[in-house]
């Protein structure tokens, strides 16, 4: 199939995407373009205008100031996958990005697309979560900060007003000692996940100090387990207490689709919760050991 016919704009700055978006109300914003040109070319989605950010050099880079990771939302996730600073300072962004398609995916995929079209299944999203990502983005009337808790509004949809561009993504780092891990369950690797688990787990002094816990794919947007994370500050890690954490996970919100009932869902997210956490904590372990962060 062919998309129907549309209007091509190639701006070369955001102030210049920022004014397109003003001036044409029925168009969409082209990025790394794996979801938006099928979706073009089976006509669900049948724009005026198309505006690639492809050649908007500000929208990339990866920047550590070291607190946090700075990345422009046309970062490519082969990029992110071979970032030597990303591996160092969040490494379960390159553990989320084995599971995204494949590499051909990978090489033109952007954190930002995936972070603005927010399918329930992907990778990325549940990594943003986790870590409290904040996401910037820029319209006629300047730019805004946005809380990745504030940014699905429902399904598919994203705090973006129509004449606003997603410009920057930040993911705090965590400076204590921790580890992390990245768990899901697909039909066939590659394939968007049935159910996905993002965790990251300080441990100091033989005792959990912090932990965040994100589960994606169980329903419309990712969701923290907040009261397992509770549960489990303080707690020496081990196989007792990761097997309670996934108990409560069994509780998360879930949706049934053609494919999948609610309650499987909730089942792997149980299951994916404990296994996740055990590997966090061996990572940790492994960390400590050998002096990393």
């Amino acid at each position: 199939m062919k998309p129907a016919p549309f209007v091509y704009h190639d701006p070369a700055s955001v102030g210049d995407v920022v004014a397109l978006l003003g001036r044409h109300e029925d168009a969409k914003l082209l990025a790394g373009g794996q979801s938006l040109m099928p979706m073009l070319n089976m006509r669900f989605v049948v724009p005026d205008h198309v505006i690639d950010l492809n050649g908007v050099a500000e929208l990339g880079g990866i920047a550590d100031d070291g607190a946090a990771l700075a990345i422009g939302a046309m970062t490519r996730q082969r990029e992110l996958a071979a970032s030597e600073t990303v591996a160092a300072r969040a490494p379960i962004v390159r553990q989320a990005l084995a599971h995204v398609g494949h590499f051909q995916t990978r090489n033109r995929g952007t954190i930002g697309g995936s972070l603005c079209h927010l399918d329930p299944a992907a990778e990325l999203p549940a990594v943003a979560a986790a870590y409290d990502a904040v996401l910037s983005v820029q319209g006629p009337d300047g730019s805004r900060d946005i809380a990745f808790a504030e940014w699905p509004l429902a399904y598919m949809m994203a705090n973006l007003a129509p004449d606003e561009v997603l410009t920057r993504i930040t993911l705090p780092c965590w400076q204590e000692p921790h580890g992390s891990a990245f768990v899901e369950f697909a039909r066939r690797h590659g394939d968007f996940a049935i159910v996905a688990v993002a965790a990251l787990l300080a441990v100091e002094d033989g005792k959990i100090s912090r932990a965040a816990i994100a589960v994606g794919g169980a329903d419309v947007r990712p969701q923290r387990l907040t009261g397992v994370e509770t549960m489990l500050a303080g707690e020496a890690p081990g196989a007792g207490v990761f097997a309670e954490a996934g108990a409560m996970a069994r509780g998360v919100e879930a949706m049934s689709d053609a494919y999948v009932t609610a309650a499987y869902r909730q089942r792997l997210a149980g299951v994916l919760v404990e296994r996740a956490l055990g590997q966090a904590a061996t990572d940790a372990n492994a960390k400590s050991l050998g002096g990393g962060a």
